[in-house]
């Protein structure tokens, strides 16, 4: 961890700007020692008032420590700031209430933080709180059927923000893409295609409404079309055979049942008549849409390390190997001809079907071969990031985990809630030009990268999100992002306008900066390594893209009521380092949340 040099002025020792509230901490349990002996186990809790004229830090240590002592908790807490050792670091401590303790960080301390962020440049707001623990941080996972929509966009930016932010706070962070190029989606959309493709063809053979309906399957029809010819044309009759009809008169959920048997049917007949160009059309399709969601993520900014094959899990005989565990460990059954997992054992509220009486596998069994996968590949903490449809799927993911011998609680699941889109304050109508969705590269298209990176963060992922598009077009201080980039830019042209070399301002000097405003923005750059370390604990980055706000108003605050470029060279140039500073911690929480920091606007 880096330390500052000597402070130019009164203010002349060694302090860790990214550890104020550690050595504030360790001063507090020193003072309680001196007190008392009993109190010098305390559990110290430092929290930021509301109000600012409150202090800088506020702890209730006293009032905690005065049962057992049998003491006065305002008179413990005054007996505490007495005992307090020597230290620049404190400039007043404050007695409030039944005995709370206000500590007011020394103005020298805070504008030690200046030369911290200077030097430290886009490092600036690293720390090790996570002690380098493998993270496998799984996100996205759109099935490779179609284009991604608003909701995956959501899932994008939240888990590829996260993964940023927890790696900034000393984790190491695989981000992974789990393809689902397996099992019986992929197989609609194989039959999707060639269906289009006999149509185009010139086949009168009827299109299933549960089939994949976008114009990227007609698309990829086209293709198959044109490269092969007729070679794939089968006759409607061998297409329809065997191939139950619709009974329109049915209640729903039987007409529902009826379509699933229907386009199961059509599958086999596909399988069937087409032998291994069956095969042919799945591979096309899947490299077409598994390409498309990758460069659209790309253009979106977000990037993985690992896009998992669900194939490989059968091709490299992971899934036999994961319920061979299990099996030999005595938690699966057989009943009725199939397998059973006794996930009851475990916590979840029924035992599970791995293995269907005609042989297939259900869904479940690849995600255990898979979360399997994950630890076998040095995963120390496994995070999902799951739609709102998947909540009670935790409980037997979790139960085949602690099956497997791993501890459940180093299983973590993040549930992205959906995105409704806004115009004019009204709902969007959902488009029917890319198969009853907004995709995501519309979205883009419509806002920009950046607009749609921040708002998508702007709440916690386990919350709705309502998304106001003509906010986020709007170029006014009501949008959150515009506000923000506004303040970095701004910045910019005080630099522009100044000319200098801003390799001067590392060693300028601070003491000028003293004002309730400048005081304000030490602070609050003091606080970037605590935000970032605790986004990264509580999965929560949208706590960053708050903070930025916050920075950038009082950034704003700041220019509206003061000159930078002011005669007296040593106040200029401690201003510039200021705002050189102030800019520097913009453009880093900026680029952890995926979003540009412009010069100009």
């Amino acid at each position: 961890m880096r330390r500052h040099g000597a402070y130019n002025g009164e203010f002349s020792f060694l302090i860790l700007a990214l550890d104020i509230k550690s050595q504030l901490t360790d001063l507090i349990r020193a003072a309680c020692a001196a007190v008392s002996p009993q109190a010098s186990e305390l559990s110290i809790v430092l929290e930021r008032p509301k109000n600012a004229q409150h202090g800088d830090y506020a702890c209730n240590v006293a009032m905690q420590a005065a049962k057992q002592l049998k003491r006065n908790p305002r008179e413990l807490a005054q007996a505490i700031v007495a005992a307090l050792p020597a230290s620049c670091l404190i400039g007043k401590a404050e007695i409030a209430g039944a005995g709370f303790i206000n500590f007011f960080i020394g103005i020298g301390a805070k504008q030690a933080v200046v030369r911290e962020v200077l030097a430290a440049g886009v490092r600036y707001g690293e720390t090790d709180r996570g002690r380098g623990q493998k993270i496998s941080l799984e996100f996205v996972s759109s099935n490779p059927t179609g284009p991604l929509h608003v909701a995956h966009g959501r899932a994008a930016a939240f888990g590829a923000s996260l993964a940023n932010v927890m790696a900034a706070a000393g984790f190491v962070v695989q981000r992974e893409y789990y393809v689902n190029d397996a099992g019986r989606q992929m197989d609609i959309l194989t039959a999707s295609t060639w269906l289009r493709y006999l149509q185009l063809a010139g086949a009168d053979v009827p299109y299933p409404p549960n089939a994949y309906q976008g114009d990227y399957v007609q698309a990829m029809a086209q293709e198959i079309l044109a490269q092969y010819g007729a070679r794939m044309a089968r006759t409607v009759t061998a297409v329809m055979t065997n191939v139950p009809a619709l009974k329109e008169d049915a209640c729903e959920k039987d007409r529902e049942t009826a379509r699933d048997a229907r386009i199961d049917a059509l599958i086999a007949n596909a399988k069937q008549l087409l032998g291994g160009d069956f095969r042919l059309i799945h591979a096309h399709a899947l490299k077409v849409q598994v390409d498309d969601m990758r460069a659209d993520l790309t253009e979106f900014g977000v990037d993985y390390d690992c896009w998992y094959s669900e194939q490989s899990l059968y091709d490299n005989g992971l899934l036999d190997q994961a319920l061979g565990k299990l099996i030999a460990a005595g938690h699966t059954y057989e009943e009725d001809g199939a397998l059973w997992f006794r996930a009851t054992q475990f916590g979840d509220e029924k035992d599970r079907v791995l293995r269907r009486s005609n042989g297939q596998y259900t869904y479940f069994a690849p995600d255990i071969a898979y979360h399997a996968s994950k630890y076998d590949r040095g995963a120390e903490v496994v995070i999902d990031l799951w739609g709102p449809d998947h909540h009670g799927y935790i409980p037997r993911v979790r139960a085949a985990i602690a099956a497997l011998g791993r501890d459940p609680e180093k299983f973590i699941v993040i549930i992205s809630q959906l995105v409704k889109l806004y115009r004019e304050g009204q709902p969007v109508k959902l488009s029917t030009r890319a198969g009853n969705y907004v995709t995501l590269r519309d979205l883009r298209t419509e806002v920009g990268r950046d607009a749609a990176r921040f708002f998508y963060i702007l709440r916690k992922s386990d919350q709705q999100l309502d998304f106001d598009l003509d906010l986020a077009k709007s170029q006014s201080n009501d949008n959150p992002v515009y506000y923000i980039q506004y303040a970095h830019a701004r910045i910019s042209s005080v630099f522009e306008r100044w000319g200098g070399d801003r390799a001067l301002l590392q060693d300028a000097k601070l003491d000028a900066l003293t004002n309730e405003r400048e005081a304000q923005l030490l602070q609050t750059l003091l606080d970037y390594p605590e935000v970032i370390a605790n986004a990264a604990l509580d999965y929560a980055p949208h706590a960053l893209a708050y903070y930025l706000k916050d920075l950038a108003g009082h950034l704003h605050s700041y220019y509206n009521a003061e000159q930078f470029l002011v005669d007296d060279d040593a106040l200029k140039l401690a201003r510039l380092a200021l705002i050189a500073a102030v800019q520097q911690v913009l453009r880093n929480g900026l680029v952890l949340l995926g979003v540009s920091a412009p010069e100009r606007m």
